[in-house]
């Protein structure tokens, strides 16, 4: 696993964290990053979490994602 795969890896488990502020964090990383392997987790915290900014962040992020994604292509 190459080491972008593994941070990765990392933020996606910290999308659980009891802490708004680290979700907040890692969906940050996670759309910097830009891995298209982000979108899937970054939907979850859309539909389920509890915390409206956190929604709303991984909205955001899943869509730069998605679009970085496809400019790439």
């Amino acid at each position: 696993m190459s080491t972008q795969k593994k941070i990765v890896h990392y933020h996606i488990g910290r999308l659980s964290d009891r802490q708004p502020e680290v979700r907040l964090e890692a969906i940050r990383e996670l759309e910097d990053i830009g891995d298209p392997e982000a979108l899937q987790p970054l939907q979850d915290v859309f539909e389920s979490d509890l915390d409206l900014d956190v929604r709303r962040a991984a909205q955001a992020a899943g869509r730069a994602v998605f679009l970085k994604s496809r400019a790439v292509k």
